[in-house]
């Protein structure tokens, strides 16, 4: 399956800062492992995002003038459906829900910094098809 390009650098971006968090959440958190398993269970959250937008922008560009209805449609599912879940994490408190969203947030800095991961990505692949 080849990925597009544009969400393989989102993904990496999302991943990244996952990985920024998870150094600083060790000078300052106490409970490692709540905050780990929060942390990370916002980037996957943040990540199957990213998916699901591009599938759904992906399949409505295809559409023409149906396609604005198709967008919010899956707009709508996808903030729902986090909505929901943390929801259901508030209330059972199996994880922490700020960093869950804090870490789902990730989603839209990597949107931001897309422009450097992008940039850092050509730099990348030059070096592979330099050797």
């Amino acid at each position: 399956m080849k990925i597009n390009r544009t969400l393989a650098e989102m993904l990496a971006g999302i991943f990244f800062l996952g990985i920024v968090c998870q150094i600083i959440g060790a000078f300052v958190v106490s409970d490692q492992l709540f905050y780990a398993k929060s942390l990370w269970f916002g980037i996957l959250l943040a990540g199957t995002s990213a998916v699901h937008m591009y599938r759904s922008l992906d399949r409505a560009l295809d559409l023409g003038k149906d396609a604005s209805k198709i967008i919010f449609r899956a707009y709508l599912i996808r903030y729902v459906l986090i909505f929901a879940i943390l929801l259901i994490i508030m209330t059972t408190g199996v994880l922490q829900p700020l960093v869950v969203f804090m870490a789902y947030m990730s989603l839209k800095v990597a949107a931001f910094l897309q422009p450097v991961t992008h940039k850092l990505w050509c730099k990348l692949e030059s070096l592979k098809k330099g050797r």
